[in-house]
């Protein structure tokens, strides 16, 4: 006979499950995304790490693309806030670095962030301050509205694109770096003549010098190109 500690338990002896909540719903979201990647992030994996099913989560998140955004907007809250001091200029593209550091370090994230959109409070404080820095240099609010837009365009699609590429396969991620720069050195000064003049500086410069450079590109644009009266191009 079966021992009598081996025996069924009855439902109203097992301890209660912790309610859902939307909060906990993307804790766990996160954490399984932290150890497994964002492609495991999907709504059945996430109801089998919450013992629940699929549809108890709708209630709480629509959809996977809307459960990869409150992910991105969680993450936003690592992002590292400029000091009090110093130029706006520097302190704006410290937190873009940090924003783009973020995206670096969780793979597949960036990737998402392209399409994601985020609406939470971590994402309202990240345009909060990007906002009143650019206000702080004395940027004119609708270039500033306008300029937030693609700040975080090119530093996401920064952040995709090497990662991305850290994720193909090492040897093929070189065979195309080195058919790329390869095609471009080889080029003929009598049928691009501009390529073949500055194919060196084309692949010139450490990802972080040229992220700087485009974030300082951008800034200064933005400072000093005007957004049309009636929001059109002219």
């Amino acid at each position: 006979m079966r021992a009598h500690s081996d025996a069924p338990r009855s439902r109203r002896e097992r301890p209660a499950k912790p309610a859902l909540t939307r909060a906990g719903i993307v804790a766990a979201a996160v954490e399984i995304m932290r150890a497994e990647g964002l492609g495991k992030v999907t709504m059945r994996r996430l109801a089998q790490e919450l013992d629940t099913g699929p549809a108890s989560l709708y209630v709480y998140v629509r959809n996977t693309a809307e459960l990869h955004a409150a992910i991105l907007d969680e993450l936003l809250g690592t992002v590292h806030v400029a000091a009090a001091d110093g130029d706006w200029r520097a302190r704006l593209e410290s937190v873009l670095a940090s924003y783009t550091a973020v995206l670096f370090e969780h793979r597949g994230l960036a990737t998402a962030a392209l399409v994601a959109r985020p609406s939470g409070e971590h994402y309202l404080n990240l345009v909060e301050t990007l906002l009143a820095l650019l206000d702080e240099g004395g940027v004119p609010s609708r270039q500033a509205a306008w300029g937030i837009d693609l700040l975080l365009q090119y530093a996401t699609a920064t952040a995709a694109e090497h990662t991305t590429r850290d994720e193909s396969p090492r040897v093929r991620a070189q065979d195309e770096w080195d058919a790329l720069s390869g095609a471009l050195r080889r080029a003929s000064d009598q049928t691009h003549p501009y390529v073949a003049g500055l194919a060196a500086e084309m692949l010139s410069g450490e990802p972080e010098a040229r992220l700087s450079w485009g974030f300082r590109t951008l800034i200064n644009g933005i400072l000093h190109t005007p957004v049309p009266a009636d929001g059109s191009p002219n």
